[in-house]
């Protein structure tokens, strides 16, 4: 993974705005090749590398 890509995330899928081959967790910052990008918020526009984050983030976000 050399290059971060710039993603638009859309509701059921994503727009690669800047080619690239991964993005970064918004929670963990592992990188997550866009073949294995699975989890986005789209509101927030962030990725997370797995549901795991994902739920991070929602108890986060349920909390405020």
């Amino acid at each position: 993974m050399k290059k971060l890509a710039k993603i638009k995330y859309l509701p059921n899928n994503f727009q690669i705005i800047e080619n690239g081959d991964h993005v970064v967790c918004a929670i963990s910052g592992k990188k997550i090749s866009l073949e294995n990008l699975t989890y986005w918020n789209v509101d927030l526009q962030e990725a997370y590398f797995s549901f795991k984050e994902a739920y991070i983030k929602k108890e986060q976000l349920d909390k405020k």
